[in-house]
Formats: C-alpha cells, sequence, structure tokens
C-alpha cells in the first residue's frame, strides 16, 4: 500500500506540472537599457560552429512617434576568418515574415569580412506579430483556395489587427523604411563606416529601400531573386510564361516528350481537373494548385518533395495519390510558414498593386488559377483592406534611381522572383547595376544549393573587387525523373498513418480481450506494457483520427487539440485499463478514460509545436496510471499492507 500511494504521489507530481505548464504566462523579452553592448558567442553555420558577438538593440517601435515605446532587436556579428579586408556583409533574409538569424552559409562569406544578422522587427525583436487567428483560420479551411476560406482568413487578419493594436502594438512602425533604419542604427553601433548588403527574395526590397534612403552607408550590394516594387503579387501571366519554358526543356528531354506532346497544355488540364478524392480520402483542388506554385519555384532538391521536377512529375501522373499528397502538404505547412501580422506590416507597401490586380479581374484563367496569390492577399477585398497602412510606404511603392554598386542574381525559372522583372524594371535605374541570370535555376534556395564554389566566387568576387565572376557557373539540366515522386510519398504516408491506425485498433480490441476473459495480464507484464506502450498507442489513436479528418473533415487541422487530445487520450487510457485491469469494470474503465483525455489536454498546452505531442502522450499515461492506481482492487487473495 506504501508503494502504490508513493506512486500516486509521483504521478500526481507529474501531471500537476504539466497542468502549471500549460498555465505558464507568455514569454517576455526584457528590453535593456543603457549603451549597445556585445558578448561572445558561437554561431552554427554548414562546416561548424564559428566564433561570433551577440547582443541587443534598442531602437523606437515608430520613430514618426517622439513618444513611442521602444522595441528591442537582437543582432549577431560572424567574425571574419583571419583578417578583416573589407566592408562588413550584412545579410537580409526574405519572407516576409521569416526570420532574419538563420545563416548557415555565412560561412562561404567569411574570407576578410564580417557577417552581421539583425533581427527582424516583428519577428525577431521584443515585440512579436504573431496572428494565431490567421494561422487557426488556415489550418481548419475545407480548401485554401477555397472562396470561403480566402474570407475566413482575411476576417482572421482583420481581428488580429484589432488585437495586437488593443495590446498597444503600432502597427503602422513594422515598415520596411523602419527596418532599414534598425539596419543603419546597427550599422552605427557596430562602427562601421560603410558596409555590404547581401539580400534575397522579399528582402531585396529592403535592400532597394536601404540604398535609397542611406546610400553613403553602402559600399556594395548583392541581390538574390530580386523582387521589385509592385510584386508580391505574382503575374499569372509571366508564370504562364515559365511554364512555357519548362515545356521548351521537356520537348528536348525523350523521357518527358514521351509522356506527354505538350507540357503547358497537360498542365492546364491536370489542374483543371483535380479529382475530389483519392479513394476516400478528399483532395483539395485550391492547395493542389497553390502547393504547386510554391513547388515550382525550386528546379533541385533542395525544398524536396516540393520541387518543379516532383510537381511536373505529379502532375503528368494523372495519380489522385499524388495530388492527395499535395493536398496535404499544403494543410501542414503553408498556415505555420510565416509570421503572419509581420508578413501583413510588410506586405502592405504592395496594397495599392493588390487593389490594381483585383480591380483588373485578377487571374483570367492562367494555368495554375492565380490562387497562390489569392491565398497571400486573402483575394479581392482581402486582408489589405483591414490591415494599417504604414506612412512609410508611400514613397517606395516605385523604382527611384540608385548609384550604389549593385549586383542582381537570378534564375531563369524562378517562379516568385522573375528575373525579367529585374532586368525590365529595376536595372535600368541602377547607373553601377549588373545583372547575372543563371540558366534553369530557381528561386534563392537553387542558389546556394546548386555549385555552391561557383556561388562563392561570384559573390565574394564582387564584394572585394566590383567584378562580376560567374564563370565557375554551368547550366544545371533539368531531371524530368525525380527520385521520390509525389505517387510514392502519398502512398507511404496514407500506408504509415493508415497501418498504424489498423494496429493500434487490432492490439487494442486483443488487450481488452484479455482483460475481460483471462483477467487480466500478470502483475508485471501489466506494469511493463503501462510504461512502454503509451507512445505506440497514443499515435495509433491519433492516427484514427488523422484518417477520420482526411475522408470526411476537411476543416479539422490534424495537430489541433480537438483533433489530438481526445483521440490519444481515449487509446491511451482504453490501453492502460486493458493492461492494468484485472477484470472489466464499466466505471473504473470510463474513468480511466476519461483522466487519460483531461491529461492529454493537460499535456498538449503544455508545450508549443511539435512537442505538444510528446507532452500530450505523457499527460495521457500519467493521467491514467494514476486513476488506475486509485480505483484498481487488491489481487484476489491478497492483502493489504498497513501504511
Amino acid at each position: 500500500m506504501r508503494t502504490r500511494i508513493i506512486t500516486i504521489g509521483l504521478l500526481g507530481f507529474v501531471l500537476a506540472g504539466l497542468g502549471l505548464l500549460s498555465l505558464r504566462p507568455a514569454e517576455t523579452f526584457e528590453v535593456p537599457t543603457g549603451a549597445f553592448r556585445l558578448r561572445d558567442c558561437d554561431y552554427a553555420v554548414e562546416s561548424g560552429t564559428v566564433a561570433a558577438d551577440c547582443g541587443t538593440i534598442v531602437v523606437p517601435e515608430n520613430r514618426r512617434n517622439p513618444a513611442s515605446a521602444t522595441i528591442a532587436l537582437p543582432v549577431i556579428r560572424i567574425r571574419a576568418a583571419g583578417p578583416v579586408t573589407g566592408a562588413p556583409i550584412f545579410r537580409l533574409n526574405g519572407g516576409p515574415g521569416a526570420t532574419n538569424l538563420e545563416f548557415p552559409q555565412a560561412g562561404r562569406l567569411l574570407d576578410g569580412h564580417d557577417v552581421v544578422l539583425v533581427g527582424y522587427r516583428g519577428v525577431d525583436g521584443s515585440r512579436r506579430l504573431d496572428c494565431p487567428e490567421v494561422e487557426h483560420s488556415l489550418s481548419t479551411s475545407a480548401d485554401l483556395g477555397g472562396a470561403a476560406g480566402l474570407r475566413a482568413a482575411t476576417a482572421a487578419f482583420g481581428a488580429c489587427a484589432r488585437r495586437l493594436t488593443g495590446d498597444g502594438v503600432d502597427l503602422t512602425g513594422y515598415s520596411i523604411a523602419q527596418r532599414v533604419d534598425d539596419l543603419e542604427a546597427a550599422r552605427e553601433a557596430l562602427g562601421y563606416r560603410r558596409i555590404n548588403l547581401l539580400s534575397s527574395s522579399a528582402g531585396t526590397r529592403t535592400a532597394m529601400i536601404y540604398a535609397w534612403r542611406h546610400p553613403a552607408s553602402l559600399e556594395r550590394s548583392a541581390m538574390i531573386s530580386v523582387n521589385p516594387p509592385g510584386h508580391f503579387v505574382w503575374d499569372p501571366e509571366i508564370t504562364d510564361r515559365q511554364l512555357g519554358r519548362y515545356a521548351q526543356l521537356c520537348r528536348a528531354d525523350a523521357e518527358c516528350s514521351g509522356r506527354t506532346p505538350e507540357l503547358t497544355d497537360a498542365l492546364r488540364k491536370a489542374t483543371a481537373d483535380v479529382p475530389d478524392r483519392w479513394g476516400p480520402l478528399r483532395i483539395k483542388d485550391g492547395n493542389v494548385r497553390i502547393a504547386g506554385m510554391y513547388g515550382m519555384f525550386l528546379n533541385g532538391p533542395g525544398a524536396a518533395p516540393l520541387n518543379a521536377p516532383t510537381l511536373i512529375d505529379a502532375y503528368l501522373s494523372g495519380d489522385p495519390a499524388a495530388l492527395w499528397a499535395l493536398s496535404v502538404i499544403g494543410d501542414l505547412v503553408l498556415p505555420t510558414s510565416f509570421v503572419w501580422g509581420e508578413f501583413a506590416s510588410f506586405g502592405m507597401i504592395d496594397a495599392p498593386a493588390a487593389e490594381k490586380y483585383y480591380a483588373g479581374g485578377g487571374d483570367h484563367g492562367s494555368i495554375l488559377r492565380g490562387q497562390a496569390t489569392d491565398l497571400l492577399w486573402g483575394g479581392p477585398g482581402g486582408f489589405f483592406t483591414s490591415w494599417p497602412d504604414s506612412p512609410d510606404n508611400a514613397p517606395y511603392r516605385t523604382v527611384q534611381p540608385s548609384d550604389v554598386e549593385t549586383l542582381l542574381i537570378g534564375g531563369s525559372v524562378d517562379f516568385s522572383t522573375p528575373a525579367e522583372l529585374a532586368t525590365r524594371e529595376l536595372l535600368p535605374a541602377l547607373s553601377r547595376g549588373r545583372q547575372v541570370v543563371l540558366p534553369e535555376l530557381g528561386h534563392t534556395g537553387d542558389f546556394w544549393e546548386h555549385q555552391p564554389d561557383a556561388g562563392k566566387q561570384l559573390l565574394t568576387t564582387f564584394y572585394d573587387t566590383g567584378r562580376v565572376d560567374d564563370g565557375q557557373f554551368r547550366p544545371r539540366a533539368v531531371d524530368f525523373s525525380p527520385q521520390v515522386t509525389m505517387s510514392a510519398l502519398g502512398r507511404y504516408l496514407f500506408g504509415i498513418v493508415g497501418g498504424l491506425a489498423v494496429l493500434t485498433v487490432v492490439l487494442l480490441a486483443a488487450m481488452l480481450l484479455r482483460a475481460g476473459r483471462r483477467g487480466g495480464f500478470r502483475p508485471r507484464t501489466g506494469l511493463w506494457l503501462r510504461i512502454l506502450t503509451p507512445a505506440l498507442f497514443g499515435v495509433g489513436g491519433w492516427c484514427c483520427a488523422i484518417l477520420l479528418v482526411w475522408t470526411v473533415g476537411p476543416a479539422a487541422f490534424i495537430g489541433s487539440a480537438a483533433v489530438a487530445v481526445p483521440s490519444a487520450g481515449v487509446a491511451v487510457g482504453l490501453s492502460t485499463y486493458a493492461a492494468g485491469a484485472r477484470r472489466l469494470r464499466p466505471l473504473p474503465l470510463a474513468g480511466t478514460v476519461a483522466a487519460a483525455v483531461v491529461g492529454a489536454a493537460l499535456g498538449y498546452g503544455a508545450l508549443p509545436g511539435p512537442a505538444a505531442l510528446a507532452t500530450t502522450l505523457l499527460g495521457a499515461a500519467v493521467a491514467a496510471n494514476l486513476a488506475l492506481l486509485t480505483t484498481r482492487s487488491p489481487a484476489p487473495g491478497s492483502h493489504p499492507v498497513p501504511a
């Protein structure tokens, strides 16, 4: 009896701890005061860990307001390898709505240069513009490209803006111009006279505005995947032309041309006739087109399975399993891809371009139907009608001339930031501008992944001398036969989830049958089962719920508490009772299952993100065992031991 009391106490302590974690206060960031300071730290690059300096810079939330609150932004200076011979390189990541602190490729640029990362306001600093309203709307959408889903997302953006404003956040301070001034403040605090910029994708817009606002602070600027003003709206005609480029490459490839005489016709038919289901599993046609657009960004395995060759193979296969896999990827990846509040504040600089696009009728029948643009903006009357627009944006909605020495780098099949836009709209405004268009490369990831030595040579030569040396690059052939197909991925995914679900049902039935007919398991065996199997049964129960969602509940998010908690809790509760009970009794069985569901709920709220599943299973197991120990009768013929 004493052992049981101690065990119950320990289990109760663990369960109480999970409950306290689930009620933990929101994370806070203490804004330091006083001078800007750095401390020694380490930074992880591709080759390992290198020496760096880490610190925090305090800036106004809104420089237009003399009474503005302050925010803190992290600053990381990755130290040059050897003597410093050139200006530091300030890196500007894309997004928008993505961090600026992750740059493993920095190790390629450290010969003679410091590399500096300044956290982005609204993402990396003391005020983060998270929009759980938007994440929830997208993750519970019956179709990310459907009209109802777009309306719900637009309403969610409006609700997020109202909540953040009510919390005292000045959303008009989160503009690109004020981000630029954060970088300028960091340059001054670090004591650099002039700096180089290395920007990519949406970050190139930051680099442009930096050159327009503070040209004397810049030595050279290299832009990868250039996004000129007005082009956070994808042009469907350009997208179709780029698909035409893949069609040319397909005609020159024996295997691809053997599958279709004209790739663009085959793609148009495939995206127009998306099946509703793969067997019992629901396919969301908007998800298929949206994930397809994102997948077309790259012509390489760097973001596998989402890359152009894999997507083309999926469309040509005509296999519903491939399109179902695309639909699921859209649901799992896109809702949490960005910090949506910063995404909206940054994107508002192109709100007039979005309004013009939709006033003109939006997409007029392109191959991919423009639904990826609709997702970003919410369609006609989207979030740009409810999110505050900063006065900072007005001067920077058109290209301005610049005499900063600038290198524009693009790929010939970059669907996100087509190189032709930089050629036509930005390059003429650069008195000292050069452009390199790399054959058959896609978006930014292709540049870093394909021929890294050639990319390093191009960048370091430009920063050191101003010369453009792209001689090491060789054209990248398109492999129209991907190693892992979407069809295989869909079957693997369904096989794993379905297999775990079936295994769980069979094992639970067998355990309950044994408990009901044979008096249960021996005490030691039951103990080991209760210790070792909750993870298996919890995941298996969750898989049963996932199959139900994929079949009949398209608007449910498989990672939500409503799906994970009851499914994992019931499965763990049943398995725990079956492993420890000496006979089946309805009330103790129901109590054990109910306790497991409560424990799962406490565990789900204990940690954010994927770790929530682990704490969900732990909470369910602890609560189920606690309930079992407090209700189980002593074994026949045994005698309680006095406490």
